[in-house]
C-alpha cells in the first residue's frame, strides 16, 4: 500500500502544521493495524512454507543421519539450535546467503556429497532450500523435525473382531426390521430423530435390484410380472433368481477388476498388447457365479498354481498378482547390469504388494517404501518383507489346460516321461563312466557347440527400418577416407537373442555385394557377388566370405534386394563386416558406415556396430557338429552291453509313445499370470523358481541397500505373526501361500472388514468406511462400526458366501427405501451417511453401454474368451496405435457385454472415459461420479449411440406403424413404464420433426435411463 503526501509550501507550513499532525496521526492509526497484519501474515507464510515444504525435505533426506542421537559429522538438524550450531566443519547455514551456506553446497552439483545414502535431492527440492535460505531461513519457534516413527496399534481397524449384539428396538420400530442390518441403522437414526423412508414402489425396486445384481435393466414383461405378483415373497425370490443368473458374475467381476487395475495392455510408454490376460477375467466371473468361499477366492489368486496346478482355475487365478502395468522397456530391453533394471523390478514388486494389500486388507503399505509409515504401524522392513514374497515371480504368459481331465492326463504322461528319462540317464551315465577322458572331452565340445552364446558384446549390429513388403531395396556401405586394398570380405549375420530368434536374424534372402570409387555407385563399380536372382541360404553362425584378390576401392556396399521376414514385417540386419588387407588386418574399423536407413537403438542396434570387430561367434565353429555327434555315438555304441541296448531301445519306444500321446492332447492355452518359467525375451529372464534377493532400501533408493530381508508380512495384528515359518524358504510359491493364509486367517480383522465394506459400497453408493482401500489413520472412520463388525463376523463364520451377503443387504428395509428426500433429513444428515433414504446413483459406464445394447436389441450374451477390440489397431509390433475412431460400432462382434471389452491403458475408449470408466492404470476402489456436458454430448452424438438408436428405432418400427404407439413402446422398453401425458406430448413433437430415431436418442440421454433411483 502506497500513500503519497503532498507537502505544503514553506510559508504555509506553520499554518497547516496542526492539520498535517492530525492527518499523520490518522494515517498512523489507519496503517498500523495493516502493517501488523502484514507482518503476522508474512511470519505465518514463512512458518507455513517451512512446515509444508522445507521440513519434509530435511526429514526425507537428512534427519536419518543428522538427528540428536546419530549426529553424523557432529550435525543435528532436528532443531533450529542444532542447525545454528553446525557440525565438525562449522556453520552450515547463513541466513539470507545461499552461496555461503554449506548446507546447500552439500546437496548440489553433478555429484552431491549428501545424502551419502539415498536418492539425491531433485532440482525442485534444491530450489525450495535455496529460496528458504535466501528469504532468511525462518524456522518456526519450537518446531522439531523427527524421523518417522511407527504408529501405535490401537486404531479401530486393527482390533480383533467380535460379534456385536443386535440393538433392541421398540415394538413399533421392530416392525421396520427385515434383516439385522436395519436394527443397527435404525438405532442410530432414532438418536438423530430420524427413521427410514417409505419403501420404494415395485418398479423402482426391480430396476434397482436388476442393475445392482446383473448390471442390466429388466424387460417390460419382467417389470409387469413383478408388479402384479401377489406373493409377499416375490421380492426375495427375485433376488435369489438374479443371484443365480450368470449375469451376476459379469456384473460383480467388473467391480473386482477395478480394484486390481486389470487391463489387456501392458501400459507404460509402449503399451503393448497383453493378448492372454482374459483367462483371469473369466476366472473372476466363474468364481463369483460359483460363489466360491472368500478364503478360496483369495488363496487361488495368490497361489492357485501351487495349490491347484491342474485345475481349470489354479493358474489363471494368479493373474490377480500381475493384473497391473508391465514395464516392457525396463524388463525386456534394459540390460541386467544397469541400475535401471533394479528400479524396474522394485517398482514391479511394489505394484504387486500394493495390489494385494490394498485389495485384501485395505492398507496403504506402499507408503512404507522409503521410510516407516508415517501414520500406520507399518515398518519399512515389513514392506520389503512383502516385496520378498513376490521375489520369485514375474509377469508373463504361461501354459495351462482349461480342461481338468486334460490337465490330469498331461500330468500322468509327463510323469511317465520323466521317469523313463531318468532311467535312460541312469543307464547312459554307467556307459559314459566307461568312456573315460576321450568321451568326456568329446561331449564337452558338443555341448559347447550346441549351447552357443552371445559374444563379448550386447551390440547385435545394424538393423534397417521395418517394411511391409520384402520387395524393398535396402543398403549399407562402408566409406574409407582414401582407397584401400583388400584380400577378403567377411560378413557375419546378426544374432538376436532379444526375441529368441538366434543366429541369422535379418540376413537378406537376396543381395548384391559391390565395391566402387564413388559413393553413388553410378560408375566404376565392381560386383563382388550377385545373389539378387536366387535365394541365398541363411548362414546363421557361419561367416560368409568373399575373395577380393587385392582389389582396390573406396566404397563397399551391400544391397539387400529381398528382405528377411519377421512375424509381421520385413527387415535387413547384419552383425559385422570385416575387410582383411594383404597382411590379414581388419581395416573395416577405419571406415565410416552409411546406410539408406537404420534403427539406432544402442547398444543393441546401431550402424557403428557393423565395424566394432565384435560379433557372435559359434563356440568351436571350426568343427562340424554332425561329425562330432557321429564320433560320440560310435564310441557310445562300442561301450554299450547287449542288455543295456535292449533297455535303451525299450525306453526309446516308450518315450516315443508318450510323446505321441502328449502331442494328441488338446493344445494348451496361454494366460498372462504369475510365473517362474517362461521363454526368455531379450533381457527378461525367468527366475526358474529361485527368488531374487530383496533388500531394505534406505529412502527407497536402489543405490542404498541396507540389508537383505526375508519374506514376511505386517507384524502388528493381534495373535498373528508377521514372520513366516517356511519349511522351504527357497520354494517361492510357499511364500505366496504363507501370505495368503495370513490374509485369510480367522483372526485377521482387516480382511473381513474390508470385503464386506466393499460389497456395501456397491449396493448403497457409499461405504461404511468411505476410503475402501485405506483403513489406516489417514482413512475415514466407519459411520457404523458395530454394523461393520457384525457383517464381517457373520460373513467370516457363516460360509464366506458373497451371495449370502448380497441377499442380506438387498432384503433389508434400508436397501428397499425410496430415494426421495425430505427437509428434516437434509437438515440433520445432508450427506445421508445415516441412510435415512436410499442413495440415487448414476450407472457406471459399462452398465450404461450394456443397457443401450439390450434396449436396442443388439446385446450378445456370449460369455468368456478373448476381449473384443473396439478399435482399429496399427503398428502392433512396436508401440501400438489404438484408433477408436476407425472402428465400426455396428460390427456384430462388438455387441457383447462391456466386461469383455479389450481394455487399453494408455488410450482409453473416449466414449467410456467420458462416462467415468475406471482408469486401468490405477487401482480404483471407488469410481468418481461426475455430471458433465461432455457426457450428455457423448450419449447424444457418439457413433455408438447413434448406431444403437437406429437399431432401437428399427425394432420399434417393426412392432408398430403408428408413431404415438412407437413412442410409447420405446419409452416402455427403455424405462419400464408408460410416458406421462406431458412426456408423450414432448416426444410426439420431436418425433414429428426429427423422426423416431431421435426420440430414441433422447430417451437414451434421459436421467431416468442412466440413474438408479
Amino acid at each position: 500500500m502506497f500513500c503519497r503526501v503532498i507537502l505544503p509550501s514553506e510559508r504555509n507550513r506553520k499554518a497547516n502544521m496542526s492539520f498535517f499532525t492530525k492527518l499523520n496521526l490518522k494515517l498512523i492509526n489507519f496503517l498500523m493495524p495493516i502493517c501488523c497484519l502484514l507482518i503476522l501474515s508474512t511470519t505465518y507464510a514463512a512458518d507455513s512454507t517451512f512446515e509444508k515444504q522445507v521440513a519434509p525435505i530435511l526429514q526425507k533426506h537428512c534427519i536419518h543421519c543428522h538427528n540428536a542421537s546419530t549426529k553424523d559429522g557432529g550435525l543435528s538438524l532436528e532443531t533450529v539450535d542444532g542447525l545454528q550450531k553446525g557440525g565438525e566443519n562449522g556453520r552450515v547455514l547463513v541466513a539470507g546467503s545461499p552461496t555461503e551456506s554449506l548446507l546447500l553446497d552439500y546437496v548440489t552439483g553433478p555429484e552431491p556429497e549428501m545424502p551419502k545414502k539415498g536418492t539425491p535431492l531433485s532440482k525442485a527440492e534444491v530450489e525450495i532450500l535455496n529460496q528458504w535460505i535466501k528469504s532468511g531461513a525462518v524456522w518456526p519457534t519450537g518446531y522439531q523435525i523427527r524421523e518417522a516413527q511407527l504408529s501405535n496399534t490401537d486404531w479401530w481397524s486393527f482390533q480383533p473382531l467380535k460379534l456385536p449384539q443386535v440393538p433392541q428396538l421398540s415394538a413399533e420400530d421392530s416392525k421396520l426390521i427385515r434383516t439385522p442390518i436395519d436394527a443397527f441403522l435404525l438405532a442410530k437414526l432414532r438418536k438423530q430423530g430420524l427413521s427410514f423412508s417409505p419403501v420404494a414402489d415395485r418398479r423402482t425396486l426391480i430396476r434397482r435390484l436388476y442393475f445392482d445384481l446383473t448390471g442390466l435393466p429388466p424387460s417390460p414383461a419382467e417389470i409387469k410380472k413383478f408388479i402384479n405378483d401377489p406373493d409377499p415373497n416375490a421380492y426375495a425370490k427375485l433376488a435369489d433368481q438374479l443371484l443365480a443368473s450368470l449375469r451376476y458374475g459379469e456384473r460383480w467381476a467388473r467391480h473386482w477388476l477395478d480394484i486390481v487395475h486389470y487391463a489387456d495392455t501392458h501400459g507404460y510408454d509402449k503399451d503393448k498388447l497383453r493378448n492372454h490376460a482374459w483367462p483371469y477375467r473369466d476366472y473372476v466371473i466363474r468364481a463369483l457365479n460359483a460363489d466360491k468361499p472368500y478364503t478360496d477366492f483369495i488363496l487361488e489368486q495368490m497361489a492357485g498354481d501351487f495349490l491347484k496346478p491342474h485345475s481349470q482355475d489354479g493358474i489363471p487365478a494368479t493373474g490377480f498378482l500381475v493384473a497391473g502395468p508391465f514395464d516392457w522397456v525396463g524388463q525386456i530391453e534394459i540390460r541386467e547390469d544397469l541400475p535401471e533394471k533394479k528400479i524396474t523390478r522394485n517398482l514391479d514388486r511394489d505394484d504387486m504388494v500394493s495390489t494385494v494389500m490394498n485389495t485384501t486388507v485395505s492398507l496403504t503399505v506402499q507408503c512404507a517404501r522409503c521410510h516407516n509409515h508415517k501414520f500406520d504401524p507399518i515398518a519399512q522392513e515389513d514392506y520389503y518383507g512383502l516385496q520378498a514374497v513376490f521375489a520369485g515371480i514375474d509377469r508373463a504368459d504361461r501354459d495351462y489346460d482349461p480342461n481338468p481331465q486334460t490337465a490330469n492326463k498331461r500330468k500322468t504322461l509327463m510323469a511317465a516321461q520323466q521317469s523313463n528319462l531318468k532311467l535312460k540317464q541312469k543307464i547312459e551315465a554307467k556307459i559314459r563312466a566307461r568312456g573315460g577322458e576321450r568321451l568326456s572331452q568329446l561331449e564337452t565340445r558338443i555341448s559347447k557347440a550346441e549351447n552357443q552364446k552371445q559374444g563379448q558384446t550386447s551390440a547385435y549390429g545394424f538393423h534397417s527400418l521395418i517394411e511391409k513388403s520384402d520387395k524393398v531395396n535396402k543398403w549399407v556401405q562402408l566409406k574409407f577416407k582414401q582407397p584401400v586394398t583388400a584380400e577378403k570380405i567377411i560378413l557375419f549375420a546378426a544374432f538376436d537373442n532379444f526375441n529368441n530368434i538366434g543366429a541369422g536374424f535379418g540376413f537378406p534372402r537376396r543381395f548384391k555385394l559391390e565395391v566402387s570409387d564413388t559413393g553413388d555407385f553410378a560408375s566404376a563399380q565392381t560386383i563382388i557377388a550377385d545373389h539378387s536372382q536366387q535365394e541365398f541360404p541363411n548362414p546363421r553362425t557361419k561367416p560368409v566370405e568373399f575373395d577380393l584378390q587385392g582389389l582396390s576401392f573406396q566404397y563397399l556396399r551391400m544391397t539387400a534386394t529381398q528382405l528377411a521376414p519377421r512375424e509381421n514385417d520385413f527387415i535387413f540386419a547384419l552383425g559385422e563386416i570385416k575387410i582383411l588387407d594383404p597382411r590379414g588386418q581388419n581395416i573395416a574399423k577405419q571406415a565410416v558406415v552409411e546406410t539408406l536407413d537404420s534403427i539406432e537403438n544402442a547398444p543393441r542396434w546401431s550402424r557403428k556396430n557393423l565395424i566394432d570387430d565384435k560379433h557372435y561367434e559359434s563356440a568351436d565353429s571350426n568343427l562340424d557338429l554332425a561329425k562330432l555327434k557321429s564320433e560320440r555315438d560310435q564310441i557310445f555304441a562300442g561301450l554299450t552291453t547287449s542288455e543295456e541296448k535292449t533297455s535303451l531301445k525299450t525306453i526309446s519306444l516308450e518315450l516315443s509313445r508318450l510323446r505321441k500321446e502328449l502331442s494328441q492332447l488338446p493344445q494348451q492355452q496361454k494366460v498372462f499370470a504369475a510365473t517362474t518359467h517362461f521363454r526368455r525375451q531379450g533381457n527378461f529372464t525367468p527366475t526358474e523358481g529361485k527368488p531374487r534377493p530383496v533388500y531394505l532400501l534406505s529412502r527407497g533408493s536402489e543405490k542404498a541397500p541396507v540389508k537383505e530381508v526375508q519374506p514376511a508380512t505386517l507384524n502388528f495384528i493381534s495373535d498373528l505373526k508377521g514372520a513366516f515359518q517356511l519349511e522351504k524358504p527357497e520354494n517361492e510359491a510357499s511364500r505366496r501361500l504363507a501370505l495368503a493364509r495370513w490374509i485369510t486367517h480367522h483372526k485377521n480383522p482387516l480382511t473381513w472388514r474390508s470385503v464386506v465394506n466393499r460389497v456395501w459400497q456397491y449396493h448403497f453408493g457409499q461405504a461404511i468406511v468411505d476410503t475402501p482401500n485405506d483403513f489406516g489413520k489417514m482413512g475415514s472412520l466407519p459411520t457404523h462400526p458395530r454394523l461393520l463388525d457384525y457383517l464381517a463376523v457373520r460373513f467370516r463364520d457363516e460360509g464366506q458366501s458373497l451371495k449370502a451377503l448380497h441377499r442380506m443387504l438387498v432384503l433389508s428395509t434400508a436397501y428397499q427405501q425410496s430415494s426421495l428426500t425430505h427437509q428434516r433429513g437434509n437438515q440433520i444428515d445432508g450427506d445421508n451417511r445415516l441412510l435415512w433414504r436410499m442413495n440415487r446413483r448414476k450407472l457406471e459406464a459399462e452398465a450404461i453401454r450394456d443397457s443401450v445394447l439390450q434396449v436396442s436389441g443388439k446385446l450378445d450374451l456370449r460369455m468368456y474368451g478373448p476381449g473384443d477390440r473396439l478399435f482399429a489397431l496399427e503398428k502392433p509390433q512396436h508401440s501400438p496405435h489404438y484408433l477408436y475412431q476407425k472402428y465400426d460400432p455396428t460390427t456384430e462382434k462388438s455387441h457383447r457385454r462391456s466386461i469383455y471389452r479389450f481394455i487399453v491403458r494408455s488410450v482409453p475408449d473416449p466414449f467410456m472415459e467420458s462416462l467415468d470408466c475406471a482408469d486401468p492404470s490405477q487401482i480404483t476402489p471407488k469410481r468418481i461420479e461426475t455430471l458433465t456436458a461432455l457426457q450428455a454430448l457423448s450419449l447424444l452424438n457418439d457413433h455408438f449411440m447413434v448406431s444403437m438408436a437406429s437399431f432401437y428405432a428399427q425394432k420399434i418400427k417393426a412392432a408398430s406403424a403408428d408413431q404415438t404407439s412407437q413412442i410409447k413402446l420405446a419409452f416402455e422398453v427403455a424405462l419400464g413404464r408408460s410416458p406421462r401425458q406431458e412426456e408423450l406430448g414432448i416426444l410426439q413433437n420431436i418425433g414429428a420433426q426429427h423422426g423416431i430415431e431421435n426420440v430414441c436418442r433422447l430417451i437414451f440421454n434421459s436421467n431416468e435411463f442412466i440413474f438408479i433411483d
